[in-house]
């Protein structure tokens, strides 16, 4: 496998990120923050309580109002999976070093198990050190919530997954039906699938595997399209959505939720000291200038609430703002995108704590540890879409008995966290990616790399191929 290795060499993702240089250009996240705010006023001016709508004419407003960003979420939900089931396959092949990939592979599941426990500890923490649900009032939970979704038929919190079925959990990551995974966007199912067939594109002969990695490079190039023209939609997505749910709750119920906003989005910068703690003392570089090369990254993954997306520019900046070897980052941020959701899994936890302190639901220390096996779970896998933490707190919620429904409760604001701990998510796609360059570095120096690429990218412009083929 490893001569097939030094002979297969597709097109880095980086080479699309022409798609997302318009919206850099154009400062998306500008547009967005005015979006905000244009929504949240007119949400206001057409709520109920102003008087100047009936609340049946509001909400049909608000359901037009909300079309662009249906419509917005739909594409960018519809692309995440073929996009990094294509990246994680050609960012297998990318590599010429068999060894390196090895050490990757393996240190690469521990320090993101790391980080993500690390994660869900500072959202636990924050959240039952501040207390953001004691501010709620209970009359405004129960009109939310169905009091029914408190209990179950015989008057006992939900019952918690057992560890017995851990095996079983653990078998069925293999997909047997890996188009049902892609369906139901089993992430996790998906990345192993992916690895899978990247691992034997590899073991084969170039001249045999290059229709299909070719084949994958056409896949991301459409992917990659839509999300631009995704991206056109993006200021309207957000003035809709938030018009549609403030005109549904009203400007008080939402500015009722800013302790609890903040809550979060003081766990999420602490997140960020720690990335910069590892920035510093494991990658040995400065964490001033790691902030201002990822800043063009944080504000378009801030502005596209979706970690896939951006993969073209996180790579980018990888290799040419933080000097990470092409081989590293080519594979790591494809992964990283599905596996590595440290905001998401900050965001879960804190939700939780929240929402079961506005039910008066004492969680101790069993529970507190139930939350973060539960979440670990939960934020590995999910899939890089907007909106996706919303869905899968569900079930890190039923795992406490806390109701799920209460889940009404936080929608409302869940616009601004979504895109605040996307931008979290990829600077921990960033910093894995110094941090596993310099723990497991390469046979070749990063310029070296890139030197040679550089010298593939003329040749596949002369040739015009996609995926070149050294003669074995």
């Amino acid at each position: 496998m490893k001569q097939y290795l030094e002979l297969i060499h597709p097109k880095p993702l980086t080479g699309l990120v022409r798609h997302l240089q318009v919206l850099i250009k154009g400062r998306l996240w500008l547009k967005i923050l005015i979006a905000m705010a244009l929504g949240l006023a007119t949400g206001v001016l057409l709520s109920p309580q102003t008087g100047l709508l009936e609340q049946a004419t509001a909400e049909m407003v608000g359901s037009w109002l909300a079309v662009p960003g249906n419509l917005f979420l739909g594409l960018i939900q519809m692309i995440v999976v073929p996009l990094i089931f294509a990246s994680v396959i050609r960012g297998l092949a990318s590599s010429d070093d068999l060894d390196q990939l090895k050490k990757v592979g393996l240190r690469l599941v521990i320090y993101f198990l790391l980080t993500t426990s690390i994660a869900i500890t500072i959202g636990l923490g924050v959240s039952t050190i501040i207390g953001p649900g004691h501010y709620i009032d209970a009359d405004y939970a129960e009109i939310t919530v169905d009091p029914a979704d408190l209990v179950t038929e015989n008057g006992d919190a939900p019952d918690s997954p057992e560890m017995g079925t851990l095996p079983e959990i653990v078998v069925s990551l293999v997909p047997e039906n890996p188009l049902g995974a892609m369906v139901e966007r089993e992430m996790l199912q998906v990345v192993l699938f992916a690895i899978i067939i990247g691992l034997a594109l590899v073991a084969m002969p170039p001249k045999q595997a290059q229709p299909i990695l070719s084949l994958m490079g056409s896949l991301q190039e459409v992917c990659m399209t839509v999300v631009r023209w995704a991206m056109l939609l993006a200021p309207l997505a957000v003035f809709g959505l938030l018009a549609q749910i403030t005109i549904k709750v009203g400007l008080d119920a939402l500015m009722g939720m800013g302790v609890y906003v903040g809550t979060v989005l003081l766990g999420l910068i602490l997140m960020i000291v720690v990335y910069l703690l590892l920035v510093t003392l494991v990658a040995r570089h400065s964490p001033w200038r790691f902030l201002s090369a990822v800043r063009e990254v944080q504000l378009l993954a801030f502005s596209t609430s979706s970690s896939a997306a951006v993969m073209p520019l996180s790579m980018q900046t990888a290799e040419d703002k933080l000097g990470v070897r092409p081989s590293i980052s080519q594979f790591l941020i494809p992964l990283g995108a599905s596996i590595n959701m440290d905001g998401t899994a900050l965001y879960q936890a804190a939700a939780t704590v929240f929402l079961a302190q506005v039910y008066n639901i004492e969680l101790g220390l069993p529970a507190l540890l139930l939350i973060l096996v539960t979440t670990v779970g939960a934020s590995i896998g999910s899939p890089a879409t907007p909106g996706v933490g919303i869905v899968i707190l569900a079930m890190v919620l039923n795992s406490v008995g806390i109701p799920a429904s209460g889940v009404a409760l936080i929608i409302g604001v869940d616009r601004i966290l979504d895109m605040s701990r996307t931008a979290v998510n990829v600077t921990g796609d960033l910093t894995a990616c110094m941090v596993m360059d310099r723990w497991i570095g390469g046979r070749k120096s990063a310029e070296e790399e890139r030197q040679e690429e550089a010298k593939r990218d003329s040749r596949r412009e002369s040739d015009g191929e996609d995926v070149i083929c050294d003669d074995s």
